[in-house]
């Protein structure tokens, strides 16, 4: 089996669109909450979001591209020419069929197919884009990417909603081993802050309330915890086969050692009360990487802020790691970022390589009040120095989808 290594990174995101930015407001507890500009929604009763601001799709792509892309293409186009510069490596028509593109989207263009109805209503027929179809097709976020860099290996997007982008950079690990390719794009991306969207959650409940309070409302793991703020942006990894990345010369930053998905088998939105799927999810991603819950280091949770979601998860980490569970941190990028769907699992995906570079834990923001039920070390409120050899991602999905993987450091002879 070969080792699949990454070797670029690329970062939309609400605290940051550059990795470095990302990275420095997320040691530095920054939240990306926000009053909504996406759309009015005084007549909302939610009005945040963590909002991707000062994007300018034109650094990234021709002004006539960008007027006819989604926001969610927008960004996977972005993040991917990120990640590609900063990994070096350079496509070619003699190297693109052994390059290929797995992004994966919660919802695509969902947001576009609102506007173009609103439209029709409004306008009649011929205001409608002909565009439409080609962005809120799911497969847009990936098959733009493709185009766009002119790749031409495995080419693949797939729906397992909040848990898509982590599912993504496993899907790419598994093509890589499988021999399809020598360089992967990965990633995922979400752009779906709209009025039918947020009406939608609202009357889910799964939405916090605290309008007063934007950068207080994501509290991961705390007792007053009220629901998600809903979040925005898009991540892309270079994952490369070790021996093709070793004869270039590339930098790389960490190695992906497996995962693993199950599912639940219990309810569209609410997790299962003994965590059992998840645990399962763990227990997997372990055996695939042939790493023990004694090697861990780190989770990075996939802690949405919700009170029943949250509770699960602390239960899944407890069953996985029995009394372990208590001595290693988990911290929640969400508190910072909000759930951003599609590209949630990515971007936790993200904040752990960084991790593991610099030996230091970003924190879990907003947390004040302990949970008894909730009563693991959630990194409060500070960045934490902490040695990182081997990080847990989590990355749960409405429909009942979960996923897990390990992210550890890369020495040349094997994840520590």
């Amino acid at each position: 089996m070969t080792r699949v290594v990454i070797t670029g990174l690329g970062v939309i995101s609400p605290i940051g669109n550059s990795v470095q930015a990302f990275w420095d407001n997320l040691k530095g507890g920054v939240s990306g909450a926000g009053l909504i500009e996406a759309f009015d929604a005084s007549d909302f009763d939610i009005r945040i979001a963590c909002e991707v601001r000062d994007f300018d799709p034109q650094a990234w792509m021709d002004r006539k591209l960008a007027r006819r892309l989604d926001r969610s293409i927008q960004f996977s186009l972005a993040t991917a020419r990120q990640a590609l510069d900063d990994s070096g490596f350079q496509i070619t028509p003699d190297n693109a069929p052994r390059v290929g593109v797995v992004f994966n989207s919660g919802g695509g263009g969902v947001s576009g197919m609102e506007d173009a109805t609103h439209k029709l209503d409004v306008d009649g027929p011929r205001s409608v884009s002909p565009f439409l179809i080609t962005n809120i097709m799911l497969n847009a976020v990936s098959s733009i990417v493709s185009i766009e860099l002119g790749t031409m290996g495995p080419l693949n997007s797939s729906a397992l909603a909040c848990a898509s982008g982590l599912h993504a950079i496993v899907d790419a690990y598994h093509m890589l081993n499988r021999d399809e390719a020598d360089v992967i794009i990965t990633g995922g991306s979400e752009a779906a802050i709209s009025p039918v969207i947020f009406a939608s959650f609202n009357r889910m409940g799964a939405l916090s309330t605290r309008n007063d309070n934007p950068a207080g409302a994501s509290r991961p793991f705390d007792k007053d915890r009220d629901g998600f703020v809903f979040g925005e942006g898009a991540v892309a990894l270079i994952l490369e086969r070790e021996e093709h990345a070793k004869a270039r010369g590339a930098k790389i930053y960490a190695e992906v050692l497996g995962g693993r998905l199950t599912s639940d088998g219990y309810h569209v939105t609410a997790p299962r009360p003994d965590a059992r799927g998840t645990t399962n999810a763990i227990l997997g991603a372990l055996a695939a990487s042939g790493k023990t819950a004694d090697e861990v280091d780190a989770v990075f949770a996939h802690a949405t802020s919700t009170p029943l979601g949250d509770k699960a998860e602390v239960l899944s980490l407890k069953n996985a790691f029995g009394e372990r569970a208590y001595q290693i941190p988990v911290t929640a990028t969400k508190s910072m970022v909000g759930h951003m769907l599609g590209a949630a699992g990515t971007i936790s995906a993200l904040a752990a390589i960084k991790a593991i570079e610099e030996n230091m834990l970003p924190p879990t923001i907003n947390y004040e009040t302990p949970d008894p039920e909730c009563d693991l070390d959630f990194v409060p409120n500070q960045a934490r120095p902490h040695p990182t050899n081997l990080a847990l991602i989590n990355a749960f999905g409405f429909g009942g989808h979960n996923v897990a993987a390990l992210i550890g450091r890369y020495n040349g002879n094997g994840a520590n």
